[in-house]
């Protein structure tokens, strides 16, 4: 599969039309798969659907009050970033920026930490975070960063105004770019010998701070807090449904199935000895197409040998074409 054109295509065609490819051993495979037959590729579908940034903006423009906007920056781990959507909802985020790159899925995994909350947390899918955040700030948003290292303590942080709040990796932190892109690094300060806090407890601190000087102010005792104002978002339209259920095409070790993007729960094992050569068309003919805006998020995960360096080039960067990109679980 490393070294055959066709397959590389077909990786580059389902990555352009959204869909998270991640590399990992032949062990994980058999751990996703729960011990099936996958010979090598597997294909998860997403736990929810995503937007685009400018329909959630102007979404965010109609609810009356600064919006709440939460965004992650390498953040791999899915137990992380389904405490952060838990937090968020709960403390009255309006949404969320997630890259394509360098980042958790909205798994399985995600949706069940979420407990539900992934439901009402509207998710914008974007492919580069750093322009996402310089669009917001045209839009008058104000970035603010979780850094260890920051200047600004959490009680002297400046937290009026629409605001986008962003999160690091649970090891690196904040990339050096976004770190620029940010109006101000806060941190937290800590009294014991534990240098750093959990990516999400940190997130869920910072978040509680926003919510004491905003909504929480003037509440006593058990009086019920303000209702949280959702942004309008336009309702997906519905999918006309197939007459037939497309069959799952299994193709030989040198090409992948073909993948149907206007199909969100279809789930496909790919490759078999005994298919002919595979057309370049992800779609199948009898399925009609949707617009992407539509389309559900999907992950690849496909085996990478142990003793190769990673070699396939997807246009990925290059931290996201060596090993794991993030901890997928069925």
């Amino acid at each position: 599969m490393r070294f055959s054109p066709k397959f590389l295509q077909l990786l580059r065609e389902a990555k352009a039309s959204g869909v998270l490819v991640e590399e990992v051993t032949w062990a994980r495979l058999g751990q996703l798969t729960g011990g099936a037959v996958h010979q090598g590729i597997t294909l998860q579908t997403a736990a929810a659907e995503t937007l685009d940034l400018q329909t959630l903006m102007e979404g965010c423009a109609t609810i009356g009050e600064p919006a709440l906007l939460m965004a992650v920056d390498g953040l791999t781990d899915p137990q992380n970033l389904g405490a952060i959507v838990r937090s968020a909802e709960a403390l009255g985020a309006h949404g969320l920026v997630l890259p394509q790159r360098r980042s958790a899925g909205l798994t399985g995994s995600v949706a069940k930490v979420a407990a539900g909350a992934l439901e009402h947390l509207p998710v914008a899918r974007v492919v580069n975070l750093n322009r996402a955040l310089d669009t917001l700030k045209q839009e008058g948003y104000r970035v603010v960063g979780l850094a260890a290292e920051g200047t600004v303590s959490l009680e002297e942080a400046d937290l009026e105004g629409p605001l986008v709040i962003v999160t690091g990796s649970e090891g690196d932190g904040l990339s050096m770019l976004t770190r620029r892109n940010c109006d101000q690094l806060v941190r937290i300060p800590l009294r014991g010998a534990t240098p750093s806090l959990n990516a999400s407890v940190a997130t869920a601190l910072l978040l509680y701070e926003v919510a004491r000087r905003g909504w929480m102010k003037g509440l006593t005792g058990s009086q019920p807090a303000p209702r949280l104002v959702r942004p309008q978002l336009p309702a997906p339209a519905a999918s006309p449904e197939p007459e037939h259920e497309p069959a799952a095409a299994e193709t030989s070790s040198a090409a992948a199935q073909q993948l149907p993007a206007s199909k969100p729960d279809a789930s496909a094992e790919l490759l078999d000895h005994q298919q002919p050569e595979l057309e370049s068309e992800i779609r199948p003919a009898d399925q009609p197409e949707q617009p992407a805006e539509q389309v559900a998020e999907q992950q690849i995960v496909a085996e990478i040998p142990a003793n190769q360096e990673s070699g396939i080039d997807l246009g990925m960067e290059p931290d996201a074409r060596s090993g794991f990109l993030g901890d997928i679980q069925l």
